[in-house]
């Protein structure tokens, strides 16, 4: 068991590395849940991938791990209320979209209070 639970600081972080999959090898699809007010759907797919990209490599180099995964939680929340919340009424997937974030937003606060080890930034 002692072998086994360490591996999960490295296994959440990666796990997320199928959204920068899915955000640059799909960004037409990424870019369609983009709203219609916000300009270049295109450029705000690619920013996520970058985002994520960087959280995953800050919590493997274990460099500012507590504030990347913070971050992360912020914008998840910041993608509940302004992408998914709005089109839940018409959108079943939405609807549960918003479950599902509200569980990475609760991993990612679990994971910079218990697992992240730099708090130079974000402090005790």
């Amino acid at each position: 068991m002692q072998r086994i639970l360490p591996l999960g600081r490295y296994l959440f972080p990666l796990s997320f590395l199928l959204y920068v999959a899915l955000h640059f090898g799909k960004p037409a699809v990424g870019a369609s849940f983009v709203p219609a007010w916000l300009p270049a759907p295109l450029f705000w797919n690619y920013l996520t991938g970058v985002l994520i990209l960087a959280f995953i490599v800050s919590c493997l180099i274990r460099k500012f791990d507590k504030l990347a995964a913070l971050l992360m939680a912020v914008y998840v929340l910041l993608i509940i209320f302004m992408v998914h919340l709005p089109r839940a009424a018409h959108s079943e997937n939405d609807a549960l979209n918003i479950f599902r974030n509200l569980m990475i937003v609760g991993a990612l606060l679990i994971y910079a209070q218990w697992v992240a080890t730099d708090k130079r930034v974000v402090g005790q």
